[in-house]
């Protein structure tokens, strides 16, 4: 689905970057001012312009959907031996083989009915009532009709229509989270920036179309319209993307390929015979159709299907929901896994981890084994958790500060007795990440900010704002003493203090030192506020001197470190990941100090080395683009990207995808280019429509352990699908030796064409399905991944299929000449022949369970489909024996019980041999003897 271009010319394109240009500058560029464009001047831009709108891409039709089921070299030999069976009057061969053609298609178009709507959703984010001047005068606008040049109002709560450089401000702030990454909000200015490859993090004077004013308002000057803004670059780019083939549609058009052209190769070689020993044109013709009936594995299309739609249901269990079939097994094929960090290895929410005092003392708090918190401090190497009675009493005093200098709300109706888990805590509040911190840090050390509140009367306050840094409330106790509580900025406090509250009393405050610690937290990954008190005598001198700058008679309380902790279970994923042989990386829009310290934690990496900003791969980039050897290098000897720009993220994509099968996670519309580029896209439940509609797999809890879980199921899947293909080409190899070798010595037919498509549907179409309800075995994520190159037949497999092929086949030829050779009639021995193939197929369905561990190793209660899929088998095979109008049709009757003891033992050799083979495989490979098991899967047929 590609985008198609509104824009009749491009953006108007500045001398210098938007954001480095003055105010005055950009208006000047722009041809407008405060009083905004004239109606004149605005409909003469929009002919130049065109609308403020991504376009629509158009839908993928449902009848385009149908026939893409079709596009499979498989299914081209299951049509033209369907057309053959038409020309030759075989009804019945025709229709069965048409039918499965009919219902893999169905299946398919089922599983992949939902078209892409990526586009449609990004232009919905375009599309609302936005505040503008124009002709001097505020007017309520349809977004779609910005032109660049006009003057837009922002506010609280709405979405910013455009791309525009911001003219006034006043303590705004916007989530840009669906462009950047990042897990907090951005504070707003209209100062120049000087840097001109300022990554869209970092463009603090500008607002992009589709995020959200969060906080505050303001102007802004519009530069930017439709595809030409940093969201309609992201559609421009999900639009264009290449969808890549997985693993397995890569080795099965590759398989079945080599299938077409062996099965055309024996059915040349037979005519080619027939014609020479004088055989009748239509006898050599219908024994050729009947040999390649006999080769063509026409259970495999449904079989296929069927594997990956079980894995689908499985995966779904594991809070996985798959959208396109293929990706099922593709995600089991990753080599790489490129991760976001917010929300996906971390909680996506702000918690208060560190408490540092001016002299340098360190609390850290901690969940104890209760579930309760706790705050501790290390003393010669081990954790204290009992705090000195001074330490407490500063503690209090910092909870109180940070409850009352908040703006944060408590949502309708919530009260605090729900209060059951921390993360219920923090969903009970409204307003800045930061603030509800706070919040959550007083009740959970037992303290309500509710009661706090009660011995307090609010007088005033200074909002925060990007240019002072800070932020104050002035209270009244209850006997009429004046307080002031500060927040912000590390040295901004501290300037404003001369004495700092210490656990053993005041000190005076050393500016550099309280900077220092600050520094030290940020580069441990912390985001940092300061928090000070005072009481105070005249509130309105205290505000007047905070907001000129001045020092005051505060008291600096502490530094708070907040971060957004890991998931509990990342760690452990992370590590199942390199048990497995896939590497993770991280990438962020957040800072890197921060990107770092997560990466540290989780083992991901483990110095700066191993970092890349956005801006270092802009620099490499410029040299030679993002498709010289040097970035691709760089790329790949990198673990954690922070502050990279959606199409950076992409290119990371593409540079990787040159040596790794890559699934990349996201969950903002910044990641909808790389999710649709990567191998695999698997995006976060709590993710944009533009996300999930991008993405092959979403994640309905966020949660990188069930991507792993994810993994494990298409290994799974893969190895399911492994089997089907041994039992079903094995039992062709089988087939086709009997029917070739007895054509060449000049023997009737063993089997007619008739019974030869019985025996398919009895054998393939009943036992391979149950196949595909396999349990998958132990073990599956201590192995490396597949080679993305490895063909479906490797070593092993090869070995195996030949073996049992090799055994089906020679078994039934000595079987039919001993037939013969005692005076059986050749009906009579036909219907031997046919009852033999079906119980060895039988045998050989169980020796398929596993490609390593023995069929008595496996419990007939882990794919009880399967055994009462033999069952049903049999019992069909017996019906037609024994009702008077099949056994015409057939050629079959019932046999003895001496007859039935004779074949039941000879088909057993299939078995036999497979079992032979694998243990002498196990004797010769002792290490396998010590491979480790994974947990038992947790899901059974």
């Amino acid at each position: 689905m590609t985008p198609q271009k509104t824009q009749k010319n491009p953006a108007i394109q500045p001398p210098e970057p938007w954001y480095t240009l003055p105010v005055e500058q950009a208006l000047e560029v722009l041809g407008t001012s405060d009083e905004g464009l004239s109606s004149g001047e605005i409909e003469k831009r929009r002919q130049e312009h065109g609308r403020n709108e991504l376009p629509a891409g158009k839908e993928t039709p449902l009848w385009k959907i149908i026939l893409r089921q079709f596009m499979n070299p498989l299914i081209y030999i299951l049509i033209a031996a369907g057309a053959l069976s038409l020309l030759m009057q075989e009804w019945a061969d025709a229709g069965f083989i048409f039918a499965i053609i009919i219902f893999n298609a169905a299946l398919g178009a089922f599983q992949e009915g939902k078209a892409e709507k990526s586009a449609n959703q990004l232009r919905r984010m375009m599309s609302a009532q936005t505040g503008v001047i124009r002709d001097g005068e505020n007017q309520e606008i349809d977004a779609e009709e910005l032109v660049p040049g006009d003057i837009i109002l922002l506010e609280a709560g709405r979405r910013v229509p455009a791309d525009a450089r911001l003219l006034k401000v006043k303590n705004l702030s916007a989530d840009e989270s669906l462009l950047t990454g990042e897990s907090t909000t951005q504070e707003k200015t209209t100062a120049v920036i000087t840097e001109k490859n300022a990554p869209v993090s970092d463009r603090t004077n500008c607002v992009f179309a589709g995020t959200t004013v969060s906080r505050g308002g303001g102007r802004a000057v519009v530069y930017s319209t439709g595809l030409n803004t940093e969201l309609g670059s992201i559609a421009r780019e999900t639009g264009s993307s290449e969808v890549g083939k997985t693993p397995l549609i890569q080795r099965m058009e590759e398989f079945t390929g080599h299938i077409s052209y062996a099965i055309l190769g024996v059915s040349l070689v037979l005519v080619g015979h027939g014609f020479v020993v004088g055989s009748p044109l239509m006898e050599v013709f219908f024994t050729a159709v009947a040999l390649a009936v006999a080769a063509i594995p026409e259970g495999l299309p449904i079989a296929l299907t069927v594997a990956l739609s079980v894995a689908t249901e499985r995966m779904a269990k594991r809070n996985v929901i798959v959208r396109r079939l293929s990706a099922v097994e593709g995600l089991g094929s990753c080599t790489l896994i490129a991760s976001d960090k917010t929300g996906t290895l971390t909680q996506n929410r702000q918690t208060v981890h560190r408490l540092v005092f001016a002299d340098g003392q360190r609390l850290a708090l901690e969940s104890t084994p209760s579930k309760h918190w706790e705050l501790c401090q290390k003393k010669d190497g081990e954790k204290d958790r009992q705090l000195s009675e001074e330490q407490d009493t500063l503690v209090q005093r910092l909870i109180r500060a940070g409850a009352l200098c908040n703006t944060a709300t408590r949502k309708t109706g919530e009260s605090y007795s729900n209060a059951k888990q921390d993360l219920e805590i923090e969903e009970k509040y409204n307003g800045d990440a930061m603030d509800i911190a706070l919040l959550v840090f007083a009740e959970r050390l037992g303290r309500k900010p509710e009661e706090i509140h009660q011995d307090y009367s609010e007088e005033g306050e200074i909002a925060f704002e990007s240019e002072k840094r800070f932020a104050a409330k002035f209270f009244r106790d209850q006997d009429n003493r004046h307080h002031v509580f500060v927040k912000g900025a590390a040295d901004a406090i501290a300037s404003f203090c001369d004495h700092a509250l210490l656990p053993g009393g005041e000190k005076s405050i050393d500016p550099e030192m309280i900077n220092d610690l600050a520094d030290r937290l940020s580069r441990d990954g912390y985001r940092v506020i300061a928090l000070a008190e005072a009481r105070i005598e005249d509130p309105a001198e205290t505000e007047n001197r905070l907001n000129e700058g001045r020092e005051t008679d505060l008291r600096f309380l502490g530094l708070v470190g907040m971060i957004d902790p890991l998931r509990p279970e990342a760690k452990d994923a992370v590590n199942e990941c390199k048990e497995a042989g896939i590497r993770v990386v991280m990438i962020t829009g957040d800072h890197p100090a921060t990107a770092l310290s997560i990466a540290r934690e989780l083992e991901i990496a483990e110095n700066e080395d191993e970092v890349r900003t956005g801006r270092d791969l802009s620099e490499i980039a410029s040299e030679n683009g993002s498709e010289n050897e040097e970035f691709v290098r760089t790329v790949n000897r990198t673990s954690v990207f922070a502050r990279v720009s959606p199409l950076q993220k992409l290119e990371i994509v593409k540079s990787y995808i040159k040596k790794h099968f890559v699934a990349v996670t996201g969950d903002g519309v910044n990641d909808a280019p790389a999710l649709r580029h990567a191998s695999i896209g698997v995006a976060m439940g709590s993710g944009t429509d533009v996300t999930k509609d991008t993405a092959s797999i979403i994640v309905t809890d966020d949660n990188f352990a069930s991507i792993v879980n994810g993994v494990e199921e298409g290994r799974f899947a893969y190895a399911n699908v492994r089997k089907v293909v041994f039992f079903l080409i094995a039992l062709g190899i089988g087939e086709i030796i009997l029917i070739s070798t007895s054509l060449f010595v000049g023997s009737p037919l063993p089997l007619t064409a008739i019974q030869i498509l019985w025996l398919n549907f009895v054998t393939s179409s009943i036992q391979d399905i149950g196949l595909a309800f396999e349990a998958g075995e132990e073990g599956v994520l201590k192995e490396p991944p597949r080679n993305p190159d490895e063909k479906i037949f490797n070593r092993r497999m090869m070995e195996q299929t030949l073996l049992s092929g090799g055994v089906m086949g020679f078994t039934s030829l000595i079987l039919w000449f001993w037939l013969a050779e005692v005076g059986y009639e050749t009906g009579e021995a036909r219907n031997m022949m046919l009852l033999y193939f079906v119980l060895m197929a039988h045998y050989h369905v169980f020796s398929a369970r596993s490609e390593t561990r023995s069929a008595f190793r496996i419990p007939v209660s882990r794919n009880w489909i399967l055994f009462f899929g033999v069952i049903a088998a049999q019992g069909l095979h017996i019906g037609v024996m024994y009702i008077p109008f099949m056994q015409d049709l057939m050629g079959v009757k019932p046999v003895t019980l001496d007859q039935w003891l004779l074949l039941l033992g000879m088909a057993s050799s299939v078995l036999i041999a497979v079992e032979l083979y694998k243990a002498f495989t196990h004797y010769m490979k002792p290490a396998e003897r010590k491979t480790p098991h994974a947990k038992k899967p947790q899901h059974s047929a």
